[in-house]
């Protein structure tokens, strides 16, 4: 069974500052209307994720809530992995091949650079930097989620907001 993973960056967040930890920064007014917009389309082109897992970093988590409103999923059904944070790729590795062998569809939402990081790993595709608010959908044949790792998908598309918003 084909299983697909969709990696979103966090959509823009407030500036980093003294008075507020990285931990609890949130998303701006850009950033805001960035997982609107993917949420949106998601949805048009029909995708269907199984299961939402976040970093429980303030941005990333809110631009997790506002996709999983656009297809009416409860912010209780957003899963948190606290090492999506600050684990690294291999926290990342560990939320998927944790994940339950029902879903075929999983979106995770994290942060750079470990989230670029982590695509370019399994897909071997070469992305750069992963845009603010953007989505990497990697694909894998005849696996289970426990057997990812390391060049065992295909990056079959990477959409940006900007490049939604192009299209509307």
């Amino acid at each position: 069974m084909k299983k697909t993973l969709i990696l979103v960056r966090h959509a823009t967040a407030e500036d980093q500052s003294f008075r507020i930890k990285d931990f609890d920064r949130n998303l701006n007014s850009k950033g805001l209307s960035e997982s609107l917009a993917m949420g949106k389309w998601l949805v048009q082109e029909g995708v269907k994720p199984d299961a939402f897992v976040s970093s429980p970093a303030s941005r990333a988590f809110k631009t997790a809530e506002i996709i999983a409103g656009q297809f009416k999923v409860s912010v209780d059904d957003i899963q948190r992995q606290e090492g999506i944070y600050d684990g690294g790729p291999r926290a990342y590795l560990q939320a998927v091949n944790n994940a339950s062998e029902q879903y075929s569809t999983l979106i995770l939402f994290g942060h750079n650079p470990d989230i670029t990081y982590f695509a370019e790993y399994l897909s071997g595709a070469s992305i750069g930097s992963m845009k603010k608010g953007s989505a990497a959908f990697i694909e894998f044949k005849n696996q289970k989620w426990e057997e990812i790792s390391a060049k065992t998908g295909d990056l079959v598309l990477y959409k940006t907001p900007k490049q939604v918003r192009e299209e509307e």
